[in-house]
């Protein structure tokens, strides 16, 4: 083995990189039904969740946010200079707001839920035939199938009672609403039903109930809003287009269709009502002002028809007529500022442009009006009095007249406003569900599938540190003396065994595989060991031969029996002995008993040749554990032992003494006392490099010296630099 593996050293100059990755590319390969295996079965569940998961609709629609106009007439100068737009982030979160939908839920009664109250799958196996078409089903607070028909048009209950269940049954005609099976209110369906005080209030539409009962819930009204936001999406289309879609998904295609255009109803409707609020309230502040100013106008009126009287008639020179039109128009003027001030004190403080423009255009105006006042100053006193009551009248005069007019353009504007927002295209829901996408989901469960198998199997071969080539025991300096390939037919065996064991039945004997099959693979490799064992026996001190291991169910016992027929086989005498008083089973491959055996001989219980018998060929013979003593280890060390030993190394060509794991117990570092050749069997992919190399420094601190190791149950794998040894050599034969 050793030699082999040096010579195969040279095809090994690739990087490390290299190396590794085509080990796990070997890996793989190894385990391709495994991942194959994964990938259909979550390929499977993909399928199966593709073909039972409830389809989901989608409903979407489009609206428009245009420009917003001035909202007062006659104010376009300043409210240009403090118009603000709405951006589409703002209006998004409007339509999300739980003003709209709130207003959503209380025109569809969006919080009551009515379903039947029935046990999942088992309750629908005997409920009523559901309805023959699905949109018969009420949308909203109800339900319907072949027998029932409740709606609920109106279900309130105290706060500290939303998400309870109540049962709603139908006695005598009457409707009783009960909780945890008290009753809480009950009365005809025609009628209002009142229930804890006044405090719940159920209002019934449709009822056709008989003995079937329903689930009524009052949902929290922030967990119906939560729900909506969770199913709605609302988006700007581009940027800055002004354009906004929205889209609702959910399981009932109508239901969907309703909601979203309710959703953009109500948008449209709060955003129409906003834009006319602006006029009611300019219209408002309007009506305050204009009684107040036609008792002005009556008043400067009357003034100066009396002092006309008085004085007789007075006319105004062409300069003072002059003035006094400069006059009224300077006022008017400012008492338009006043009224715009009023508006904009509300909206802004005197620190916004907007405010600060107006200031300045009123102290302009007053100190134009102070020149004009200085000039009339300088007019006859007789002038100055009917300039000023004249200016009086003018001015009131074209100030309610204004005011008058835009009270009428302000009435038109309320009553023709229609918003910034407008529809562009309503609700509509494709007959094709958007969810599950079935070719996508079955596709990338197959992808997740494969991807799990691989790194499951990637995975487990990082984490596992079993032996897969002998060359990991050559690294530590162990030699390896053979490898036994695994059996197809032991296996077979070992789990007839196994579940006969399981079932509790009677222990079988284990068919010996050198004897009923010896054309396999394994014994094959035993008989090559055969060779090796002659030339590392040579020098050993007698011709006693023990076989042990790192731990247990490492194939020892399998060793060691079918090595003593391929010995006997070709005309040596062998004596197999079973030194594992503790859980030996070497009797069941010789068709024989436990006892007498092994720890009757060293208890003085018989004589040594009542513990000797035939193991089924004429050259084979087999001593087994006896009865379990309470002491193996002490009766090992007894001398005795020692005795059996150099009575039956005379009398046979080999004795081969099968041990327990040395990791396990001492027994193994007792016996190898007394032997003059050790061997130990480590199992592939269970036995890791460095529990062997333990178990060898566990043996060489007894002072007894391993010849080597015996690797079992190899694998012919892609990732085993070693798989073709010892395979493919011998007669073709089918395991059965």
């Amino acid at each position: 083995m050793t030699e082999t593996r040096q010579a195969q050293q040279p095809h090994h100059s690739t990087s490390d990189d290299e190396i590794d990755l085509l080990k796990l590319i070997a890996v793989l390969k190894d385990h391709l039904g495994l991942i194959i295996a994964i990938t259909v079965l979550a390929g499977s569940l993909g399928v199966a969740y593709a073909l039972l998961a409830t389809p989901i609709y989608k409903a979407d629609a489009l609206l428009q946010v245009e420009e917003k106009q001035s909202g007062v007439p006659g104010f376009e100068e300043i409210s240009e200079m403090f118009a603000e737009e709405s951006s589409a982030s703002a209006e998004i979160e409007l339509i999300r707001s739980r003003m709209v939908l709130g207003q959503v839920i209380d025109r569809f009664n969006m919080q009551v839920m009515l379903e039947p109250d029935r046990l999942p799958l088992i309750g629908n196996l005997s409920a009523p035939a559901p309805l023959e078409d699905p949109r018969e089903q009420p949308l909203f607070a109800g339900f319907r199938d072949s027998e029932t028909f409740v709606t609920i048009e109106h279900f309130t209950v105290p706060e500290e009672w939303q998400g309870e269940a109540f049962t709603l049954r139908s006695e005598n005609g009457d409707a009783r609403l009960y909780y945890e099976g008290a009753l809480v209110a009950e009365g005809p369906v025609s009628q209002p039903i009142s229930g804890m005080q006044g405090r719940l209030r159920l209002v019934i539409g449709q009822w056709q109930l008989k003995d079937e009962e329903l689930i009524l819930v009052q949902l929290n009204r922030l967990a119906v809003i939560e729900n909506i936001r969770k199913n709605l999406f609302v988006a700007e289309r581009g940027k800055d287009t002004g354009i906004i879609t929205l889209s609702y998904e959910g399981e009932v295609r109508e239901r969907n269709r309703k909601i979203l255009d309710a959703i953009a109803e109500v948008y449209l409707n709060q955003n129409i009502q906003r834009n006319a609020a602006e006029a009611e309230n300019s219209l408002e502040f309007l009506n305050e002002q204009l009684p107040e100013l036609k008792d002005k106008l009556m008043s400067s009126e009357e003034t100066l028809n009396q002092y006309r009287l008085k004085n007789e008639s007075v006319d105004l020179t062409l300069e003072t007529q002059s003035t006094l039109e400069r006059l009224v128009t300077v006022d008017a003027q400012l008492n338009e500022l006043k009224i715009k001030e009023s508006e904009i004190s509300s909206r802004f403080t005197q620190s916004h442009p907007a405010y600060r423009t107006l200031i300045r255009q009123r102290q302009s105006l007053q100190q134009e009006k102070a020149q004009i006042e200085a000039d009339i100053k300088r007019l006859p006193e007789t002038q100055q009095e009917v300039l000023r009551m004249m200016r009086d009248v003018e001015v009131n005069q074209q100030i309610y007249v204004g005011l008058l007019n835009k009270v009428q353009e302000l009435r038109i504007m309320k009553a023709s406003t229609v918003g910034n927002v407008r529809i562009i295209d309503a609700a509509m829901v494709p007959a094709k569900p958007v969810k599950p996408q079935k070719a996508l989901v079955v596709m990338v469960a197959i992808m997740m599938g494969g991807m799990l198998g691989v790194g499951y199997v990637l995975l487990r071969s990082i984490l596992h540190r079993g032996l897969h080539s002998p060359e990991q025991l050559e690294e530590l300096g162990i030699a390896v003396y053979g490898s036994v390939p695994l059996s197809e037919e032991q296996q077979k065996q070992d789990q007839k065994i196994f579940k006969a064991q399981k079932r509790k039945s009677e222990k079988k004997y284990i068919p010996l595989l050198a004897r009923t099959n010896p054309a396999d693979l394994a014994v094959e490799a035993l008989r090559s060991l055969r060779t090796r064992l002659h030339f590392a026996m040579m020098e050993a001190g007698n011709n006693v031969l023990m076989i042990s291991g790192p731990s247990p169910e490492v194939g020892k016992s399998f060793i060691s029996a079918n090595m003593g027929e391929v010995l006997a086989s070709i005309g040596q005498r062998v004596i197999v002995i079973d030194a594992d008083m503790r859980k030996g089973h070497l009797h069941r491959y010789f068709e024989n008993g436990q006892s007498p055996g092994l720890s009757d001989w060293l208890s003085g219980q018989v004589e040594m040749d009542a513990v000797i018998h035939n193991g089924g060929q004429e050259k084979l013979d087999f001593i087994p554990r006896g009865q379990i003593p309470p002491n193996p280890s002490e009766l090992l060390m007894h001398e005795r032992f020692g005795q059996l030993i150099e009575k039956l190394s005379g009398e046979y060509d080999l004795v081969l003494v099968d041990t327990p794991p040395i990791l396990a117990v001492t027994d193994a570092a007792i016996v190898g006392q007394s032997v003059g050749t050790s061997l130990v069997v480590a199992r592939f992919g269970r036995n890791s490099a460095k529990e062997v190399d333990v178990a060898v420094g566990r043996f060489e601190q007894h002072g007894i010296a391993i010849k080597g190791v015996i690797l079992n149950c190899m694998e012919s794998l892609a990732s085993n630099e070693y798989g073709y040894y010892a395979y493919g050599y011998g007669p073709d034969h089918t395991n059965s």
